[in-house]
């Protein structure tokens, strides 16, 4: 992992893997420096202005570009494609908003949840369920997280909307997956 993923697993008394959630020993992580080597002599296009960086200085080159900038300011917010006076099931679980655990604040999507609570309960000690993974098939909705906002951070990175198709079982996905991964290959 890098530096500013694994930080956070850093900052709590009992650090778990970012990954796999198995408790470490932040005293014997090393640093990986053929990764570090590899990140700084590959380089790859900026989706904004599409100068050349370094995948070690992406992330910062990235945050600064003026162009990727704008293109997430000028990004439309989610609304249907066409206008229909259909009701909305009942029976399908709202997956593209959230209520905040800590205060109750509704209607954030995924970023804004995440954003919401790394500024306003960044020290709330309180177990609180995840209210993204209650709403998946898979989710618990009475599993508590030990580090709420770790969890977030580690786990809600992108919208499972953009890879999940929820029409199929976990069999069935794991075996579409490793088609296209052979096919790929």
């Amino acid at each position: 992992f890098c530096g500013e993923c694994l930080q956070p697993c850093l900052q709590v008394p009992s650090p778990l893997c970012p990954l796999c959630r198995v408790p470490f020993d932040p005293k014997k992580v090393e640093k990986a420096s053929s990764m570090e080597k590899q990140l700084s002599s590959y380089k790859a296009p900026c989706r904004g202005c599409s100068k050349k960086v370094t995948l070690a200085k992406m992330r910062s080159h990235v945050s600064s570009c003026a162009k990727v900038q704008e293109q997430m300011a000028n990004c439309p917010k989610f609304v249907p494609v066409v206008p229909t006076s259909q009701p909305i099931p009942s029976n399908i679980p709202n997956r593209s908003t959230f209520v905040c655990p800590y205060c109750g604040a509704r209607n954030l999507d995924q970023q804004e949840l995440v954003k919401h609570c790394m500024e306003n309960h960044r020290n709330d000690p309180n177990k609180v369920v995840c209210p993204v993974c209650s709403a998946m098939p898979w989710g618990d909705p009475s599993y508590k997280s030990a580090n709420f906002l770790q969890h977030l951070l580690h786990r809600h990175k992108f919208s499972y909307d953009t890879f999940v198709d929820y029409n199929i079982d976990e069999e069935a996905a794991l075996q579409a997956a490793l088609a296209l991964s052979l096919s790929e290959n």
